[in-house]
C-alpha cells in the first residue's frame, strides 16, 4: 500500500462526528487537489478497503466508507509500525539524546 493510500484510510478512519466521508472533505484534511483524492479512492476501492455510496441526504453526494478489508490493512500497518517502533525506538532515542548533548555543548560554548 502506499504512503498516500494508507493516509487517506487514516484520514477516512479519524473523521470527526459530524464530518461528511466526501471526497471532497478528504482532499481536504489530506491538503491534496480533489482529483488526486478520486484517484487514492479508485485505487482503494479496487482493493476493497473503501466502499462508495450515495449521500444520505444529496443522492448527487458520494461518501467514501472503510469497509472490513480497509479496517483490516489498517490494523495490520499499525501493528507492523508499532514493532518497528518498539524494535527501532531505543536506538532512535539515543541518536536523539546525542543530538541534543551536542546542540547544548554548542550552546553552552
Amino acid at each position: 500500500m502506499e504512503p498516500q493510500q494508507h493516509q487517506l484510510l487514516l484520514a477516512l478512519h479519524g473523521l470527526p462526528e459530524g464530518a461528511t466521508p466526501t471526497i471532497g472533505e478528504l482532499a481536504a484534511r489530506l491538503f491534496i487537489q480533489h482529483h488526486s483524492a478520486v484517484e487514492l479512492v479508485n485505487r482503494l476501492e479496487a482493493t476493497g478497503a473503501v466502499a462508495r455510496q450515495p449521500g444520505t441526504r444529496d443522492k448527487r453526494q458520494v461518501w467514501v466508507r472503510l469497509t472490513p478489508a480497509g479496517r483490516a490493512a489498517l490494523r495490520k500497518l499499525a501493528l507492523a509500525h508499532r514493532a518497528e517502533l518498539e524494535r527501532s525506538g531505543p536506538e532512535l532515542a539515543d541518536a536523539l539524546n546525542s543530538v541534543l548533548r551536542h546542540a547544548r555543548g554548542e550552546l553552552a560554548s
